[in-house]
């Protein structure tokens, strides 16, 4: 029924379960037999569909160490490549399984094909016998001896794990002193990814970069691409007007015909006019040409004509905004309990941290709080509580790349629980309460020339009233005119410097949030005369309406509000019976609201902006990171 040699094992413990070793007893060789059983073989079985893998992890390194020693010792090397002085022997299989270059060399229809000798040329040959090394070890040493050899070396050969890792080693050299060199080595070398990182080191630390004799010797298509760019990192505009002055007199004589061309990448009405009237216009090789007397004029009259700002808008009235800068929100002063709050803290959205920055000159609640460009101001507010002597018209600015506030123009009026907000680069204030009454009155400050102006009074007097942009228009929401809770809301025009009503809220709030996103003008919270508020209702400019979203978790006045990458964030504020240090946000995409991380301090009447930076926190500032909570 069986062969001789398939025949089932009889069944005893003393044969395995898997396999046996039978001694096949010689057989009668028959005629024609070509393959007769030998007397005395052994033969393995083994139960159909069972077998064993075996997998050296060893056998490849073991292999290539093998092959590079019988490299080294010139045995069985089917090939010398010849660059320079230099011979490297090697094998041409393994010399193509690596290299996509020598892959084509060596299997193609090419005369090199054929050879034992090939001549390589446009090729370092120190770098050459490195790659050759690497072929047989999968190790190279990258550095600054080698890299400016190796990697192009690496880019003709085709070995994009050699040429990758000199673009990390470049990328991690970057610096001041050598990063437009290396921006330009990438260029060459087509290596797009470190080309695009060192093009966005050199944008972020203009400063530095525009000192360095690399960017004096830069080609003036270059330095025009740098200075128009829209992401130049600088604290102002007086650095680019500077950089390109320097440049233009590393070679006056060769580049004073480029001041024009130059000119009109540097944003001059962002540049203040002290240093226009004291910098620029006194600058010879400015006054020289008419076409830059024109550029003069152009950011004069955007200085003279605040109200028409947003119809001299241009590229040159553009603010920069440096690429790679992050979100952080900066909840400033405020109260709780007895205290009045001068401490600050900022929320930087990559890390979910709260950081503890310098505080104050002067303690604020019911502050106005705002952004222009990369600077917070705080605006009045008072430092007692309801006193009727401790309101303020002082303001003072926080830098976030010195970590300190510095004095600013004091506004015409004393003014706590203000509206602020920007508008073209112009700071406003309206309403408030001066220590005696309710305001109706409104300013407007311009940083660029340090000066607060009187604009039209609103038609209601406004206290704890919140004011936000929205379609180059200021937006007074509710408050307090001293007898009442409002429901009203009113529209600024700067161009005709007129405020008219629009469509009452839906409720009465004072100390309500206020905030723009997504071309929706949202309120949050506030006080309707016998209770705190959570309802949120938002209102659409181009049908005149406004219409309930999602409450809040928890009941918020004298808070704020601020919009910031797609959210809206409530911060602080006062629950009715306490003050609060709980945050939370709300998404327009699923309108709810979830919890945020809490804040060091519990603050009332606090004030709110956002700012855009490369670099935060400030060095040594204390951090907090804290769960959400359930609201």
């Amino acid at each position: 029924m069986f062969p001789r040699w398939q025949r089932p094992p009889p069944r005893s413990e003393e044969f395995s379960s898997w396999s046996l070793l039978q001694r096949v007893k010689p057989v009668k060789e028959k005629s024609g037999d070509q393959s007769p059983a030998m007397e005395g073989a052994v033969q393995l079985l083994t139960r159909d569909g069972h077998s064993i893998s075996h997998n050296s992890k060893r056998h490849y390194h073991d292999a290539f160490v093998c092959m590079n020693r019988m490299r080294q010792r010139g045995l069985l090397c089917d090939i010398v490549l010849h660059v320079g002085t230099k011979e490297i022997k090697g094998h041409k299989v393994v010399l193509a399984s690596c290299s996509p270059y020598f892959h084509a060399m060596f299997t193609n229809e090419m005369s090199e094909s054929r050879q034992t000798h090939v001549t390589l040329h446009d090729i370092d040959p120190q770098a050459l016998e490195q790659l050759v090394q690497y072929a047989y070890t999968a190790e190279i040493v990258v550095g600054e001896g080698n890299v400016q050899t190796l990697l192009p070396a690496a880019s003709l050969l085709q070995l994009n794990g050699v040429r990758d890792a000199c673009c990390k080693f470049l990328l991690s050299q970057l610096d001041p002193s050598n990063c437009l060199g290396i921006r330009g080595f990438a260029d060459t070398h087509s290596c797009s990814d470190l080309l695009k990182s060192a093009h966005k080191y050199v944008l972020q630390h203009f400063v530095e970069v525009s000192k360095t004799e690399e960017f004096m010797l830069l080609p003036l298509k270059q330095v025009l691409d740098l200075i128009s760019s829209d992401s130049l990192n600088v604290p102002s505009e007086e650095e680019v007007y500077r950089a390109v002055l320097n440049w233009v007199k590393h070679d006056v004589d060769g580049r004073r015909q480029h001041v024009p061309r130059l000119m009109k990448c540097v944003r001059l009405p962002l540049l203040s006019r002290d240093f226009l009237m004291s910098s620029v216009d006194t600058e010879l090789l400015v006054r020289h040409h008419s076409e830059c007397k024109d550029l003069l004029i152009e950011a004069l009259k955007y200085h003279l004509m605040p109200e028409q700002r947003g119809v001299l808008s241009n590229s040159r009235t553009r603010p920069r905004r440096c690429e790679g800068a992050s979100t952080v929100l900066f909840a400033v002063g405020g109260g709780s309990l007895f205290a009045i709050h001068g401490d600050c803290e900022a929320y930087d959205t990559r890390t979910d941290r709260w950081h503890m920055v310098t505080s104050m000159s002067t303690r604020r609640a019911r502050v106005g709080v705002a952004a222009i460009g990369n600077k917070l101001y705080a605006v009045g507010g008072s430092f007692h509580r309801y006193d009727g002597t401790s309101d303020l018209a002082t303001v003072e600015s926080y830098d976030p790349v010195t970590n300190t506030w510095q004095p600013e123009v004091s506004m015409g009026t004393r003014r706590s629980c203000l509206g602020v907000a920007v508008l073209h680069g112009l700071l406003y204030a309206a309403g408030g309460y001066d220590g005696a009454s309710c305001l109706n009155s409104a300013e407007r400050y311009d940083p660029l020339t340090g000066t607060w102006t009187s604009i039209a009074a609103m038609s209601t007097r406004r206290r704890y009233v919140r004011v936000a942009t929205l379609d180059g228009n200021l937006y007074a929401v509710g408050g307090y005119d001293s007898s009442s809770h409002l429901a009203t809301v009113e529209k600024y025009e700067p161009q005709i410097n007129t405020w008219t009503p629009i469509a009452n809220m839906l409720s009465r709030r004072s100390s309500a949030g206020v905030a723009v996103l997504e071309g929706m003008l949202y309120v949050a919270g506030g006080n309707d005369g016998t209770s705190c508020l959570n309802s949120v209702e938002r209102y659409n400019p181009k049908a005149n309406t406004w219409e309930s979203v999602a409450p809040m978790n928890i009941r918020r006045s004298t808070h704020d509000l601020v919009a910031m990458d797609g959210w809206l964030y409530a911060v602080g504020g006062n629950d009715g019976s306490s003050s609060l240090n709980s945050i939370e946000k709300y998404n327009p995409r699923t309108n709810k609201w979830v919890a945020a991380s809490c804040m060091f301090t519990r603050r009332s009447s606090v004030g709110v902006a956002v700012l855009e930076l490369l670099n935060f926190p400030p060095p040594s500032s204390p951090t907090l990171s804290v769960s959400s909570t359930s609201l």
